[in-house]
């Protein structure tokens, strides 16, 4: 693998008087971290890592790396699960940091927004509209790390997309620096602008390839004066995805969150997570998360609850639940949930297969997928989860125990390739919110190819004639 490169020097200079010396690392022990993806499956290389502290400086910055042909790698919170936000190992490319970028400028009662730089992680910006009676109604298991520009480069669903929507429905305003260096403001706090073509949503999911985002400005809901959170054990996805349709029922405005979660992925958690026991009787095939949430202040969520779940229960769609009876237990029970895809870190390799299928085919896939891993790799672990409310699984595979992990990677796209067979069978996507990244690029020109994939092309060469501007991801090789 190659030594980082040195930037050119007129370059290092210019860049070291914009952004001064806490703003451009070069020393390796500086910037190796930022090479490295969170699941540790990339390992790159770059010239330096720049810092810039405001728009200004990213887009002085972005403007000398393209007069330098130098590419450049957009990176927030460095939380991608597909390797996005990593430079390859050539060395020639600078990471840009939107680290620095952390400054919360308004909170608007009116209009119910946030307006953000990128850097700000997503629970400091809930933690400031909580202060303000606010909800932001986001939220993921990384939100202590992954920051909001980030975010909305992906397009991140989360825990409560069955209610307020993926990123691009909460995004009303983007500021980003492109790829030549101009800055494209678009911070309008309008919920209709008819006005040509929609920039703004070209950006959200673009993956960083199309520019870097600076600023936004989210829109946010009045907190919920009530809530109610229950952990169910059902026997399956159909009683799981049936539990849904019964909340959905009476009251589809009520549903804050609804998450599944597998037997298998459970276990590990149990096992792994320190804090996190298992708070029901007995273990579970699986199992169901339900929060409601409301802005009226009574009992009426709690009434809901326990008329579903007691009805459930006697129907036995649901064999056992227990009733968040405090704001401890309520996080209690969600720490669990947020602690899949870290208890499954901890137990070993394993692939992620972030998929979405229409809802009714759920039960359908995890049962014909589980049955095609098993018989590829014996012993292999099927621990799917995820968020069973708008047809999102994370359907993961850890290798068995005992064995070799990179043997276990080594059949990383069989694996990947089996799953994705049967979503595209059923009318899914194979990447629902982690984006495609360098993990799964290979996989584009089956999935949308012809004259959508060379749309796309089209418009990145368009706007990045250079290719500088986080090359190698969503894009195969051409």
């Amino acid at each position: 693998m190659p030594e980082n490169a040195a930037l050119p020097q007129p370059l290092h200079d210019a860049l070291l008087q914009l952004l001064g010396p806490a703003g451009l690392l070069t020393a390796a022990s500086d910037i190796d971290p930022f090479c490295i993806d969170w699941r540790a499956l990339y390992h790159g290389k770059c010239a330096a890592v720049l810092r810039p502290a405001n728009t200004e400086e990213c887009a002085k910055a972005v403007a000398l790396c393209n007069q330098h042909n130098v590419p450049m790698v957009p990176q927030g919170g460095n939380t991608s699960m597909v390797g996005g936000a990593t430079p390859d190992d050539t060395g020639k490319a600078v990471v840009i940091s939107t680290t620095r970028m952390t400054r919360i400028h308004d909170i608007d009662h009116a209009d119910l927004t946030m307006t953000v730089e990128a850097g700000v992680t997503l629970k400091a910006a809930q933690d400031a509209a909580a202060k303000e009676g606010l909800l932001l109604p986001l939220s993921i298991s990384s939100e202590g790390s992954a920051d909001i520009g980030g975010i909305l480069a992906t397009n991140a669903g989360g825990n409560n997309t069955v209610r307020y929507g993926n990123a691009r429905e909460l995004a009303l305003g983007l500021e980003a620096v492109m790829p030549d260096g101009n800055v494209l403001n678009l911070m309008r706090k309008l919920r209709k602008d008819n006005t040509g073509y929609a920039l703004r949503q070209l950006l959200v999911g673009s993956e960083g390839t199309l520019g870097i985002i600076t600023q936004a400005i989210i829109q946010l809901q009045p907190a919920p004066r009530s809530r109610e959170t229950a952990l169910c054990a059902v026997a399956d996805a159909k009683s799981a995805l049936d539990l849904f349709a019964a909340f959905r029922k009476q009251d589809p405005s009520a549903i804050q969150a609804f998450e599944f979660m597998s037997g298998t992925s459970m276990a590990l958690v149990n096992k792994l997570i320190e804090g996190a026991p298992l708070p029901l009787s007995e273990p579970a095939p699986a199992y169901a998360l339900v929060e409601l949430g409301s802005p009226r202040g009574d009992d009426s969520l709690r009434s809901l609850m326990e008329d579903v779940l007691g009805t459930a229960l006697e129907d036995g769609l649901v064999t056992d639940a227990v009733l968040a009876e405090s704001e401890a237990q309520r996080q209690s029970l969600w720490m669990i949930r947020e602690e899949h895809a870290e208890a499954q870190k901890r137990a070993g390799a394993s692939v992620k297969n972030d998929v979405s299928v229409p809802l009714a085919a759920i039960p359908t896939f995890i049962d014909e997928a589980t049955k095609a891993c098993e018989a590829l790799i014996p012993g292999i672990r099927v621990a799917p989860f995820g968020h069973i409310g708008d047809g999102n699984i994370h359907f993961n595979l850890v290798q068995p125990e005992g064995a070799d992990p990179k043997a276990f990677l080594a059949q990383d796209h069989a694996m990947m390739d089996t799953v994705a067979a049967i979503v595209r069978k059923l009318g899914g996507s194979f990447s629902a919110e982690h984006g495609v990244g360098q993990l799964k690029t290979y996989m584009m020109p089956e999935w949308r190819g012809g004259a959508e994939l060379e749309t796309m092309r089209r418009i990145k060469n368009a706007l990045d004639p250079k290719n500088l501007m986080n090359p190698g991801k969503i894009f195969p090789a051409a």
